[in-house]
């Protein structure tokens, strides 16, 4: 057995964790299963396992993952590593020690490690559990950290009999926790307001450092020596830090005179249940900041999104910045005709449309992707923000097949509301400025950029070349090494002038594997790409005989033979291989 301990760069960014023989643990910045390091964006959702070993820790960094296992220097997938060594991944640093090693440091002050028994039973357990089940009453009442805060203080201090005087202290930026900046304070004593109480600030950073309660015995005699200042007539202090996701730090403090202490077992279950307070305020703070941002963020992000915004750092990520994202435009086909059909009853019409947007933000939700903007019968998304996508364009693919073949099974059925409905995507990829974007008065999730508008252009493009999915060769390549032909396959389709574009777009058509939604097989791909350099090249009778092969119903096969048609099967003067489209 081992104890893996990370540290990230802020004295709030560390955990330590045992690993016990044989045991494979999942590490990542959020895992499905695992232990997770949410304060850095460097390291990927899922990034290696770790495994111990007669003594020794093996670290196998995930194919997917994008930064490397760093060890003294060296970048490398796979390390074996013993107790005293470390290794970084992104900005956090990882030390293996030995458990037995920490027992025996000896201990200052009395603090919730082993020097408490976890066994023991807690002093005046009926009454303090009468207190702990008006918890739920508080948490009814309060809207607010201070007001939950304020009133917990007044329990806490009923809690604990031998407590002078119970507090909150809050830090805005865990940046100050070591300055000279002092907290805010939420008190609550039974002491005679003229008389002084201020916490220990070393005390608290101690406990906030080590990351637990800690109960330290000042003395009545507080020499030059000593190690934390004292508050008068104060002979002893607990202070115990409040777990929190955010960038805030918050602990509740403690202290007493000696005067009303019967046993030290008093002041051991004190410390225990403060401990136990403290916790119970963390995972109440926790619940309401989820809350928050699931309030805020679930219309716009996945679940795994949503998580990682729930993190350390939260907010920040909503700034705009410059990405590589994937771009997917969704737009419905035949809306237009079952719009003038349903003029008198629109209101079938609105959930028709609904349930097709449905399928669009469902399956770019499914993906990790974020919805940036409902345009009609028309859907917005993009990936690569607001963390980045370690698979590249491959899950907006994904996407585009997985809404693809949605609106392919409702046709089939005509009681869905799906009938009679078409898709159209358009994927591209490329540089953006992605985040919050609008005024100061409103503003939105989104998306700005070139990448945008071509996405926009290709979306448009699936109605001339007669397709369900096109993009640009950016996202092509991604899709010809990345993706199995078990999940889909593309071709490329050639050169074109989109609509309102002057420069050239490389464009290629995503469809899903040979099935029921694809009937074309390798050969007739193959001479279709055939028949797409023959055209280029000027050699359009060729093309014509190779075009001719695919069935009827290929719609990219009915465009080129009517453009070949229309020119009589002579390219025009001038003929350098690109295709202009125009309105349709």
């Amino acid at each position: 057995m081992a104890v893996l301990t990370a540290l990230g760069v802020e004295v709030h960014q560390r955990w330590q964790k045992p690993i016990v023989e044989g045991q494979v643990i999942r590490l990542g910045r959020a895992p499905r299963h695992g232990w997770k390091v949410p304060w850095d964006p460097t390291i990927s959702r899922e990034h290696a396992d770790l495994s111990w070993h007669n003594g020794k820790l093996r670290i196998d960094r995930l194919q997917t993952a994008r930064c490397p296992v760093v060890v003294d220097g060296t970048n490398g997938d796979t390390f074996l590593l013993a107790v005293g060594d470390t290794f970084r991944i992104g900005q956090t640093k990882f030390l293996i020690s030995d458990p037995i090693v920490e027992s025996e440091r000896p201990v200052p002050e009395l603090s919730l490690d082993d020097t408490v028994s976890k066994s023991d039973s807690f002093a005046d357990a009926g009454r303090r559990l009468d207190l702990v089940r008006r918890i739920p009453e508080i948490i009814a009442s309060t809207r607010t950290d201070d007001e939950f805060a304020r009133q917990l203080l007044v329990l806490l201090l009923e809690a604990l009999p031998s407590a002078d005087a119970v507090a909150t202290a809050h830090f805005e930026d865990a940046h100050e926790l070591d300055r000279v900046k002092k907290p805010m304070i939420r008190l609550t004593t039974r002491r005679d307001e003229a008389t002084p109480f201020s916490p220990s600030m070393r005390l608290i950073r101690a406990a906030v450092h080590k990351g637990r309660a800690i109960l330290h015995f000042f003395g009545r005699e507080a020499g030059p020596d000593q190690k934390y200042t004292m508050s008068s007539g104060m002979d002893w202090a607990i202070c115990a830090p409040i777990s929190s996701k955010g960038p805030d730090c918050w602990c509740l403090y403690v202290a007493g005179s000696a005067d009303f202490i019967s046993t030290p077992d008093v002041l051991n279950a004190d410390l225990r249940f403060t401990s136990l307070m403290a916790q119970f305020i963390g995972a109440i703070r926790q619940v309401r900041h989820l809350e928050k941002m699931h309030a805020g963020m679930s219309q716009y992000f996945s679940p795994t999104v949503v998580e990682t915004m729930s993190g350390e750092f939260g907010q920040s990520l909503l700034a705009p910045k410059i990405s590589d994202v994937t771009v997917i435009f969704c737009d419905v086909r035949g809306f237009s005709r079952i719009a003038e059909e349903s003029a008198l009853d629109l209101f079938p019409l609105l959930n028709r449309v609904s349930a097709a947007l449905g399928t669009m933000t469902q399956n770019i939700v499914k993906y990790d992707g974020v919805i940036a903007d409902f345009l009609g019968d028309a859907a917005l998304g993009f990936w690569g923000w607001p963390i980045n996508a370690s698979e590249g364009a491959i899950p907006a693919c994904q996407a585009a097949l997985a809404i693809h073949e949605g609106f392919s099974r409702a046709r089939s059925h005509h009681s869905s509301p799906l009938a009679g409905f078409k898709i159209g995507i358009g994927l591209a990829h490329g540089r953006a400025i992605a985040g919050r974007i609008g005024s100061d008065e409103q503003a939105k999730v989104g998306v700005f950029g070139p990448v945008v508008n071509l996405g926009s252009r290709l979306e448009g493009m699936t109605k001339h070349l007669g397709v369900a999915i096109l993009m640009d060769e950016a996202t092509a390549v991604q899709v010809r090494h990345k993706l199995s032909p078990e999940e889909g396959r593309c071709r490329r389709l050639g050169s074109f002038y989109p609509v309102g574009m002057k420069t050239s777009v490389a464009v290629s058509e995503l469809f899903p594997p040979l099935g029921p939604w694809s009937s074309l097989t390798a050969q007739q791909l193959d001479d279709f790409e055939a028949a797409v350099n023959a055209f280029a090249v000027g050699r359009w009778t060729q093309a014509r005989g190779l075009f001719e092969r695919l069935p009827e119903t290929d719609g990219p096969r009915g465009f080129y033979l009517d453009l070949l048609s229309r020119h009589h099967d002579k390219p025009p003067a001038g003929w350098d291989g690109i295709v202009a489209l125009t309105s349709k």
